[in-house]
């Protein structure tokens, strides 16, 4: 199994972040509901890609269960993310969709069970909380796109390459265009991050990645259907909390589904930026991912990086 060359301290203990074992043809991929309840089309579908990749999906007994807008109770859904990662014959868990309700199933988890059976977790959105809970155990996932994500592309899609680069152990390099408000340098850390509001949600929790700033993270976050004014609140906790003015790098993706004019700022970026300029760093913003974005890059999270912002364009590099 790979091991990435970083660390962070969990209690009082070393650990390493593990990179998950790369795929090979005929490996099973369990799909899973953490969150909401999808529809049997997309997950049929997903599946169907996934076939067609090589893969062996198989779908938890709780994907399509309902609960209060919920995919079964907070117990079903746990049960299922257990089944996956403790069966050795599954190498790599898929979230079905996003919605709401992954806190509840992170909860039930014990950090020694992702660091017992670290394989790759891939989801977004709402799968922010997963993606913090694996990263506080040690262990690597893939921020991406779910089920319907997936069967909306062709293979020959970018993001769809860079997905199934990732999963047979193949790091990235992005290259994407300059934006008026980048700030430019230079910077290598470990690569965190996902919804904004999703793991602000997990603040000061055993499961929170930013708790680990003094091992020099690099940040991405973005949104949906979140104002100006919450957002600031969401930013100005990380800088309160001491973590902001600690970060190597931030990667500022999509924010969707907000009102633009809010607070005397006309937009969510300049909003951003009329706090994050004073600070030190590069900041990349309009990075391609989020709920709107018409590429949702994969990220990895857990991995170094080397982020490299010039009056040229931004350069995201996980073979750093």
């Amino acid at each position: 199994m790979l091991l990435a060359a970083l660390s962070l301290i969990h209690g009082a203990a070393q650990e390493y972040v593990r990179m998950p074992q790369a795929l090979k043809a005929g490996d099973t991929i369990a799909i899973i509901s953490p969150s909401s309840t999808p529809t049997r089309e997309v997950v049929e579908r997903g599946c169907a890609v996934l076939r067609g990749w090589g893969y062996v999906p198989v779908v938890g007994k709780h994907v399509f269960s309902s609960y209060h807008g919920f995919a079964g109770t907070a117990e079903e859904r746990a049960a299922d993310l257990l089944w996956a990662l403790r069966d050795s014959t599954i190498k790599a868990i898929m979230c079905s969709r996003g919605g709401d309700g992954a806190v509840q199933v992170l909860q039930r988890i014990p950090l020694k069970e992702f660091a017992s059976h670290p394989k790759w977790l891939i989801g977004f959105s709402d799968a922010t909380a997963l993606h913090s809970g694996l990263v506080s155990a040690g262990v690597m996932s893939i921020h991406g796109t779910m089920c319907e994500g997936i069967a909306a592309r062709s293979d020959d899609d970018p993001v769809i390459v860079a997905m199934r680069q990732i999963l047979q152990g193949q790091m990235p390099v992005y290259s994407v265009s300059h934006h008026p408000l980048d700030q430019t340098g230079e910077a290598t850390g470990i690569l965190v991050g996902g919804n904004m509001s999703v793991f602000s949600g997990l603040a000061g929790s055993d499961y929170d990645f930013l708790n680990h700033a003094d091992k020099g993270l690099i940040l991405f976050f973005e949104d949906t259907g979140e104002g100006m004014s919450k957002v600031d609140r969401m930013l100005h906790q990380i800088e309160i909390r001491g973590i902001l003015p600690r970060l190597k790098g931030i990667v500022v993706g999509h924010f969707s589904k907000y009102k633009e004019g809010e607070s005397g700022f006309e937009t969510m970026y300049d909003m951003l930026h009329e706090y994050l300029q004073h600070y030190d760093i590069p900041v990349c913003y309009d990075f391609p991912i989020g709920h709107h974005s018409g590429f949702n890059w994969p990220l990895v999270e857990g991995c170094r990086v080397r982020l490299t912002v010039t009056a040229d364009g931004t350069q995201l590099d996980f073979r750093y």
